[in-house]
Parts: C-alpha cells; sequence; structure tokens
C-alpha cells in the first residue's frame, strides 16, 4: 500500500479506503441479533482483507443502515490506533438532532472517538446554511472536536461544483468527500481550491459512480487495455496529487484485488496513461467530431434554470457515454435515476423535451439548435423504468 498526507489532518491516508456502504446486511436499521451471520462473516472478513494489505481507513456512515452496527461488532478487537475510522451525519436545522445522532454513530461502532466525522451531503446552499450558520452542525462537531470525541471535521457531496467550492471557501473543514474521475471532471475546480486550502481529499465510489467499471463495456476494455478500466481510472486519479484516496465500496474480500493492480503502475504513470487518454479522446471524436467534444458543455444551464428542471448537461454527458464508449448500462442506470434522487441527483429526464421551448435557456449555447433534438434521442436511448438511490432499495 502507498500513502499520502491527508491535508491538514496530517494522517498518513492509504491511497484506497475501504468504503461501507455496499457489505451492509440491510440500508435500515436492525438489531444486532437479526443480522445474518453469514453477511457479518463476509462483513468482517472484508475488513480484514482490507488490513491485511494496508487499507487502514475504514468509511462508513449513519445514513447506511446496519453498516455502523456491524462494523460496531468487531472494530472494538482491533488495533484502534492502526486504524482511520470516518462516518458522516446528515445536517439538520436542529443542531441537537445532529449532535443526538453523532452520539448514537458513536455507540453503534462502539468507538470513544471518531478520526473523522463527515457532514454527509452538503449538496445544497440549505444544508451549507443548516451547518456553518452560527450554532448550527459545524458548531456542534467542533464541540464535540474539543470533548475528544471526535478527531477532525469534512464534508461530502454530491453538489455542483460551485456549492462544494463555497463550502471549501469557508476554510472551517479539513476534508471533503466528493465525485471525481475520468469519466467527469468537472469538480477539478473544486479539488484544486480544497488543495489551496490544504484540505484532504477522499473520491467518492470512482469505480461505481465513476462508469460502474466492474462491469465495463467491451468497447471500453478495448481503449484502455493493456490496463483494466478501473485500474486505468484509478490511475488517472491518484495521478493527480492533490487526489488523496479513492473510495473502494467492497462487497466482499476479494474486491480489491483489481485495485491493488494500480499500486506498481503509480510511479509509471507518465508514460503508462498518454496513450490511453488519447484512445479515448479519439473515440469520442469519431462519434461527435472535435467540436462537439470539446465544446458540449459550453453554456448549458442548471435544472433550476431549465424548464421542468431537465438536467441538460447530465442527460447530455449521458448520452457522450453511450454512444462513444458503448456505457449502455452506467448511462441508463443514472439516467433513470433523474427525477427520483432528489439533491442527490438533481434534475429530471427529457420525456418532455418537444413540449418545451428551450430557446431562453440555451441562448448562451453554441450548440443551441441541436440540442433539444439530441435530448429526444437521449431519452429514447436511456428512457426506462425508474432507479432509486442505494439507500431507497
Amino acid at each position: 500500500m502507498q500513502y499520502r498526507r491527508f491535508g491538514r489532518t496530517e494522517l498518513q491516508m492509504p491511497v484506497f479506503s475501504c468504503g461501507g456502504m455496499r457489505y451492509q446486511y440491510k440500508w435500515q436499521d436492525v438489531p444486532a441479533d437479526e443480522i445474518p451471520s453469514d453477511n457479518q462473516k463476509n462483513l468482517e472478513a472484508t475488513i480484514r482483507r482490507a488490513l491485511d494489505v494496508g487499507i487502514t481507513h475504514i468509511e462508513t456512515a449513519r445514513g447506511y443502515g446496519s453498516s455502523e452496527i456491524q462494523l460496531g461488532q468487531m472494530l472494538p478487537a482491533l488495533q484502534r490506533d492502526r486504524l482511520i475510522i470516518q462516518t458522516k451525519v446528515f445536517p439538520s436545522a436542529d443542531p441537537k438532532e445532529f449532535r443526538k445522532t453523532v452520539e448514537q454513530s458513536l455507540a453503534n461502532l462502539r468507538l470513544d472517538y471518531i478520526d473523522l466525522l463527515g457532514l454527509h451531503g452538503i449538496n445544497t446552499l440549505e444544508l451549507l446554511d443548516y451547518s456553518s450558520r452560527a450554532g448550527g452542525c459545524l458548531d456542534v462537531a467542533q464541540e464535540l472536536q474539543k470533548e475528544g470525541k471526535v478527531r477532525f471535521i469534512g464534508f461530502s457531496t454530491h453538489g455542483p461544483t460551485d456549492i462544494i467550492t463555497k463550502v471549501i471557501e469557508t476554510d472551517r473543514f479539513d476534508y471533503v468527500n466528493l465525485h471525481w474521475y475520468y469519466i467527469n471532471q468537472i469538480n477539478l475546480p473544486a479539488i484544486e481550491a480544497a488543495s489551496r486550502h490544504d484540505m484532504g481529499v477522499f473520491i467518492i465510489s470512482p469505480s461505481d459512480k465513476g462508469g460502474m467499471l466492474y462491469n465495463p463495456p467491451k468497447k471500453l476494455v478495448e481503449l484502455c487495455a493493456p490496463l483494466s478500466p478501473m485500474v486505468f481510472n484509478n490511475l488517472f486519479c491518484l495521478n493527480h496529487p492533490q487526489v488523496h484516496t479513492l473510495s473502494l465500496g467492497a462487497a466482499r474480500p476479494t474486491d480489491f484485488d483489481e485495485h491493488l493492480k494500480t499500486l506498481p503502475l503509480l510511479d509509471k504513470a507518465a508514460e503508462i496513461l498518454p496513450p490511453i487518454l488519447e484512445r479515448l479522446e479519439k473515440a469520442a471524436i469519431a462519434s461527435f467530431g472535435e467540436d462537439w467534444v470539446h465544446s458540449w458543455h459550453i453554456g448549458l444551464p442548471a435544472p433550476e434554470e431549465t424548464p421542468e428542471g431537465m438536467n441538460i448537461p447530465v442527460i447530455l454527458w449521458l448520452r457522450n457515454l453511450a454512444l462513444a464508449y458503448d456505457m449502455i448500462d452506467y448511462a441508463k442506470m443514472r439516467y433513470n435515476l433523474l427525477g427520483n434522487a432528489s439533491h442527490w441527483f438533481p434534475g429530471n429526464k427529457a420525456d418532455q423535451v418537444q413540449q418545451l421551448d428551450l430557446r431562453r435557456c440555451l441562448s448562451s449555447s453554441p450548440h443551441a439548435d441541436k440540442i433539444p433534438e439530441l435530448l429526444a434521442d437521449a431519452h429514447r436511448l436511456l428512457g426506462g423504468e425508474p432507479v432509486g438511490r442505494l439507500s431507497q432499495q
């Protein structure tokens, strides 16, 4: 394993973290005695495998159902000073409720303190206000820090880049969990802002939200050769020194194996990555032309600026992935989540596009004339049964 300084926390963070949202028994709280022994044994084997390969950072959340409770059945038996434990708690309008939930997390984990407490899902200005206003959740977290129950405070986010950057610029957080990977690099300005503030940077779900890379299409496999798409994406992310760790949402002990192939390549990234990046770009240009590839995103409105709240940037992005790299399954899964995920994945699908006048909201786009038909095409290609977030399943 390799380790990186996790910003101003000074923690030595492994470049891979063990994310805790895929090995738990249920997305709802259940009593410990209702958790099947085979599920608990699998979780414990997964954690032990992580520790065996040097992954000392275990990350979970109060919102991950039985994950905290199940971890709490084994953490007291492990060497505490060897571990970096992170959990996350949703910010609340009621700071007393936030404190109560953090205390519940400590009890679930059976720990005296949490190394990293994340305010979970600061995706909107309202949630930022809940967190940062006087007497708000961040003040409560700092009280817990003074009491020795929390070492460092960060936040996780699925929000737009401008809101992420606004949170970072408060300079009140030690680290950030955010999305960033090859197929979606929009949050690079937020990562650069975090680096200026000497914050730890944790990448959320690079293999799932980063393209369902555990089940890649044949075309993507060929374009990423000689690496697997998963290893390519890991190497792409970790080649940026501002990035400190990638979350591996392991469901079983063997889920680490492919990722570990990245480690001996880190020092060779400068020679390995360029030909793969060139092939990927050429494939996109072959599908759409150079002008679209380099300018499709310019001047696109946010969902709140669009009739019926349609998420035009995301819909066009998913169409790009589906057509350039055959990432149909991924694009369908994400597309059909629109309209069902609130601020975690905002905006709606393009099912009503032919009844809408988009001229005003597209006035700054160099592709305004053709975008309505491309949106209709995306819906024909990707539309299907609605998909819910994992926590809703």
